[in-house]
């Protein structure tokens, strides 16, 4: 499912040597050598630095390194799970979870989705959420992960090719860490956000972001923006790290165990709900339904 010379770079960067990695092959050192400097020309990158050494991971193959383990993994996934299908049967809707976009929501439905969904299981894929990983996830659901719970907007759906059930309208609170000032606090004003780094999304990320952006910017200068690119694990540690603060949904309270999510006495807000494809199969469009008329009926 994979071009098996990915494998191949793996063990050479775990292990630091081509004729380590051969043994735990079961090939040639030649062999390996072969296979990675095919791979390098393929992909016209440069990935191992030979010194006297040892081998060294270039920038190109970091990268490639921790995207390539996830693939891999999750290709390994995609069989396990088809294997499973089979045996199952074909009602199973698969539930992708990440730290940011936790199944945890969902979960609390399933009970009463199941009341109306009784024949449909669930299955939780976990998967790291990178910016390579989200977009290739939600332009492809329905593949090997069916449903995703998580923010949205109009701008996000369209960016990410897919569509959004909306269930609730998440608060925007503020995280930060524990040893922060503002972590005695319960509730926060936007004045106790004055002389603070308050992180957020990049314009054009969401509006509901944008309008808190160009509300501060505005009316309340005494509070520093500071932009980033992505939410992943490596942003939370940032603001637990920087004591910066982050603007954050209270469903992430649980994300990281040094940081505190706090409410805001202010009106922005986000959508939350289901993220699933443009074209959902009929046991998705059924859960679907399901959750549709439990908000309803709220």
């Amino acid at each position: 499912m994979y071009n098996p010379q990915i494998e191949t770079f793996i063990k050479v960067a775990d292990a630091g040597s081509f004729n380590k990695a051969a043994e735990e092959l079961y090939i040639t050192p030649t062999a390996v050598i072969k296979q990675i400097n095919l791979l390098e020309s393929s992909l016209d990158l440069v990935l191992f630095e030979r010194t006297h050494r040892g081998l060294i991971l270039t920038n190109a193959g970091k990268s490639l390194y921790q995207d390539a383990k996830y693939i891999i993994g999750y290709c390994k996934d995609s069989v396990v799970r088809a294997k499973n299908a089979m045996s199952e049967g074909e009602n199973i809707i698969r539930i992708g979870s990440s730290p940011t976009t936790p199944a945890q929501l969902l979960m609390q439905m399933w009970p009463k989705i199941q009341e109306q969904c009784p024949d449909i299981k669930f299955e939780i894929v976990p998967f790291e959420n990178t910016p390579e990983n989200a977009k290739e996830i939600l332009a492809n659901l329905g593949k090997n992960i069916d449903i995703i719970g998580g923010i949205f907007d109009d701008t996000m759906l369209k960016l990410r090719k897919c569509e959004g059930l909306q269930l609730s309208r998440e608060p925007f609170c503020c995280a930060v860490s524990i040893h922060h000032k503002l972590a005695q606090k319960d509730k926060l004003q936007i004045s106790d956000l004055y002389g603070e780094n308050l992180m957020l999304m990049h314009r054009g990320w969401s509006n509901y972001v944008d309008q808190l952006r160009d509300d501060i910017w505005q009316n309340h200068t005494q509070i520093h923006i500071v932009d980033f690119d992505f939410y992943n694990m490596s942003i939370f540690n940032r603001c637990e790290n920087t004591n910066d603060v982050l603007l954050a949904i209270p469903g992430w309270a649980n994300v990281h165990p040094l940081l505190k999510v706090i409410p805001v006495e202010w009106e922005y807000s986000i959508p939350y709900g289901l993220l699933h494809s443009m074209t959902p199969s009929e046991n998705v469009r059924r859960v679907l339904d399901a959750a549709k008329n439990i908000v309803k009926t709220k």
